[in-house]
């Protein structure tokens, strides 16, 4: 390991680029003690209180409302007003903010009984008055941490109720008058607007699992992933870059957020995938599409899975088991694109004796594998989601101190706690966000007439309605974290399908993979650019590699649409919102399986020209004809695709067999 040690990127440039694409990164570093210290202590406070509330709920209102107003309250104070702004003390307006934000849920509490008994939830004018500053203090405090893009959409869609009674609208956009008691007691009285079931799924699970994240981070979780992919793939052909596939795919998937995994692994990664002869673009390209392939990869899956449990009611476990298969395809399709290209341009791995062993790094830091088995485990003997996560933090602790090298003291089990509250304020503040979002939708019904824009250019087709409703994923989620992404394209898009009787759980997770993977498709691809930042790429060019190496990821939702048997259902006779799936025939999985391997593994070797040796143009596109036929999930699509991948391939192998028997001063 010492060897690959300098190639790592420094870590002032690694702070430039994360700060460049990712607006949560820009933090205030306070110079004041005092002050740094009362930030840390609110942040303590603010986990404590989460892991308080799991045992101890209060009313929905109150709880959400306590979640979102002290995670404003500590954005204001951690998170600068612009770019350029002084970051070393906090500005007087920000105390002014901080307070505000603090206010804004008091109130609900001293008014409580009185909101929901005495006026009904109707708003009073002092309602209003702290519901318009509750959402402009949500709308800031966005733009602070995630940029302009999702602030921006939210005040487009709070604006539509002002004037949605207007004769100039197109009739299926036309409303009854909404005033402000209307607008504004939605989104903050109700459970229906900020505090809707995105901000509840935040502070009921998503926290607990980002606490879970800062608590493995702390041990040493990434260190491990690191050195265990390294000892397991980096002697390879193109060793260093199955190591970013293998670990940047685990670390995406437990702490949910692409860019920051990107830039925190990639720093290490792409490095080494340039010295051994891949090019800026492809190394940032790989990083980035492992990053966001993360997010689909069970059992956490970027803790999307548990907000697709609420907002479904489906179980968390159906769901994990569902996108078990398809996760393995895509993280199967980036890797052989990545052999390919190292085949094709006769790329090494690292020498093994720069290496660590296996079998150190698992007897130095495998017990840390042993709170994720855990998670597994309660959640497979039913134990609630909420539950489970408080367990496996408390597990992660003890198991950390079977051994000195993970050990934490009481100072790291407070950092993890502080680190935990700062790492969950940006899905926080996204999600109260998109609450402003699905309060108008549910105003307005805004949803429905998305899904009838969507169903009517659609035309009765199945696959153009697919097509439509990818392309309005994609849109809806580029430059947005996974968790708001997949909320959005839930509630906008994912009705739409259910006029074609796609069952919930499928139409959930076919908008859940384009709102991911909006985050490596041009022109907006944040992760690819974080990605080209760290390997001096162009972003562009980096963005279509990324997404190239993710074309499975673009197919694969069509496929399980088509035969949910991949998803390890069964869904003949049941209802569109059925919760409840028995499993598909084993045989029928195995074959489904088994056919998009070899049609992926050949998509792959089309893609890159290179199976055992060079693979001419010609012979490239009936290749990747082929390959597509077979992963298309029909019987004759699947006997001719298996006889072009299996003619093609054979043709190859005799070829490089012929062309290793000449002897080289023959050639």
């Amino acid at each position: 390991m010492d060897k690959t040690t300098p190639e790592v990127v420094d870590t002032k440039k690694t702070q430039e680029v994360l700060e460049k694409y990712d607006a949560e990164s820009r933090v205030r570093n306070v110079k004041n003690r005092n002050i740094a210290i009362f930030i840390s202590l609110i942040a303590i406070l603010y986990s404590i209180y989460h892991l308080y509330v799991t045992y101890n709920p209060i009313p929905a209102l109150l709880q959400r409302s306590i979640h979102m107003s002290v995670g404003m309250a500590l954005v204001f104070l951690i998170f600068p007003t612009f770019k350029k702004q002084n970051r070393a003390a906090i500005p007087v307006y920000d105390w002014v903010l901080f307070l505000l934000s603090i206010a804004s849920s008091l109130y609900l509490i001293v008014e409580y009984n009185a909101i929901v008994t005495t006026r009904g939830g109707i708003p009073n004018t002092v309602d209003i008055l702290f519901a318009i500053m509750t959402v402009l203090l949500v709308l800031e405090a966005a733009r602070r941490v995630t940029g302009l893009i999702l602030p921006i959409l939210a005040l487009i869609f709070l604006s539509y109720p002002f004037f949605s009674h207007m004769d100039w609208l197109p009739n299926m956009l036309i409303t009854r008058a909404f005033d402000l008691g209307d607008i504004f007691g939605q989104l903050y009285l109700k459970t229906e607007g900020l505090f809707s079931t995105a901000i509840g799924a935040s502070v009921q699970f998503i926290f607990l699992f980002i606490l879970f994240g800062a608590f493995l981070t702390k041990s040493g979780m990434g260190q491990l992933f690191n050195d265990l992919a390294m000892a397991l793939a980096g002697s390879k052909q193109g060793g260093p870059a199955k190591v970013a596939v293998i670990s940047s795919g685990f670390m995406g998937s437990i702490n949910g957020a692409a860019v920051a995994n990107v830039v925190g692994t990639g720093s290490f990664t792409i490095p080494l995938m340039k010295k051994i002869g891949y090019s800026k673009n492809f190394s940032g390209a790989v990083e980035a599409s492992a990053s966001i392939g993360g997010q689909i990869l069970p059992p956490i899956m970027g803790a999307s899975a548990f907000i697709m449990a609420e907002t479904t009611g489906i179980a968390y476990g159906t769901i994990a088991l569902a996108a078990l298969i398809p996760a393995v395809l895509y993280f199967l399709a980036v890797i052989m694109q990545v052999h390919f290209r190292a085949g094709r341009r006769n790329l090494k791995g690292i020498p093994k004796a720069d290496l660590p062993r296996a079998k150190d790094v698992l007897k130095e830091r495998g017990h840390l594998l042993l709170p994720i088995a855990g998670l597994i485990l309660m959640l497979y003997m039913g134990i609630p989601v909420s539950f489970s996560a408080f367990y496996t933090i408390i597990l992660t602790v003890i198991i950390a101190s079977l051994r000195k090298v993970s050990r934490m003291g009481i100072k790291e089990i407070l950092g993890a706690l502080e680190d935990g509250a700062r790492q969950s304020l940006s899905v926080m503040i996204a999600c109260a966000v998109v609450g402003i979002i699905i309060g108008v939708v549910n105003l307005t019904s805004f949803g429905s007439v998305m899904t009838s824009a969507i169903t009517s250019i659609g035309a009765g087709s199945l696959f153009l309605t697919l097509f439509l409703t990818m392309i309005a994923s994609i849109i809806l989620g580029m430059g947005l974290p996974s968790i708001p992404a997949y909320i959005i394209t839930a509630t906008m898009t994912a009705p739409a399908l259910a006029e074609f009787g796609i069952p919930i759980l499928v139409a959930h997770l076919f908008v859940f993979y384009f709102g991911i993977f909006a985050n490596i498709t041009p022109p907006v691809a944040l992760a690819a650019f974080a990605g080209a930042g760290i390997s001096g790429g162009d972003p562009m060019r980096t963005g279509f590699t990324a997404l190239r190496l993710a074309l499975a990821g673009f197919i694969i939702p069509y496929l399980f649409v088509y035969n949910p048997a991949m998803l390890l259902v069964d869904v003949t006779g049941l209802p569109v919102n059925a919760t409840e799936f028995p499993l598909p025939p084993m045989m029928e999985v195995i074959l489904i399986t088994i056919t998009a391997v070899i049609g992926i593994v050949g998509l792959g070797a089309a893609l890159e020209g290179y199976f055992q040796t060079y693979v001419n143009v010609f012979l490239r596109i009936i290749l990747g004809a082929g390959s597509l036929m077979m992963i298309i999930p029909e019987t004759v699509t699947d006997i001719i695709g298996f006889i072009v991948v299996a003619v093609v391939f054979a043709v190859n192998i005799i070829k490089s067999n012929r062309d290793a028997s000449v002897p080289k001063s023959a050639s």
